[in-house]
């Protein structure tokens, strides 16, 4: 594992260690430490970095024993995207390589469709932020059809073993998933 892999693992783990419940301190804290890791693009090894060519890949870089954070590269293929969906837990985004932009939503009322909130372009280097208390529900597509993006992501559980939902924008309805990863 790389070293610079290895001082922000250690950093989160001291950090949601002492954090505890704190959300708002875990999601600006650990925003400075993703923000370090994904500042130099040396770190990542290859088979980490690979795309598919129909689907973006969720690989597990690390989960802590106690499942309390998880760190995942995603690899998006050219112009690919992820449906509306949420987390149910905090969670940081890093820009490592190429572009992503994330379209946030929320829920109209009964069965309307679900209302754009916004979207936002991380660009290498920048840190976005999830949770269901800062806006948990939202799309991310690969802003480049041409290349490959890879972006880091943190989050407050093993994500790959969390129940979380897709959405049907035009309704709002919702159905579980468990995402797992490509590795």
């Amino acid at each position: 594992m790389h070293k610079h892999l290895t001082t922000f693992i250690d950093g989160m783990t001291n950090l949601v260690n002492s954090a505890g419940k704190d959300e708002a301190r875990i999601l600006d804290e650990g925003g400075a430490l993703l923000a370090s890791l994904v500042a130099s693009d040396d770190w990542l090894p290859e088979a980490y970095a690979k795309p598919h060519p129909e689907y973006y890949q969720q690989y597990l870089l690390h989960c802590a024993p106690d499942n309390s954070f998880s760190v995942v590269s995603f690899v998006w293929g050219p112009g690919q995207k992820t449906p509306v969906h949420d987390h149910t837990v905090w969670g940081l985004i890093g820009m490592l390589r190429g572009s992503e932009t994330e379209e946030s939503f929320e829920f109209g009322d009964g069965n309307t469709p679900m209302r754009s909130t916004g979207v936002q372009r991380l660009d290498p280097g920048m840190v976005g932020k999830v949770s269901p208390t800062v806006g948990d529900v939202h799309r991310v597509v690969n802003a480049y059809d041409d290349q490959v993006s890879i972006s880091i992501h943190v989050y407050g559980a093993n994500i790959g073993k969390v129940s979380r939902h897709v959405y049907d924008e035009a309704t709002g309805q919702s159905k579980s998933f468990i995402s797992g990863y490509a590795n």
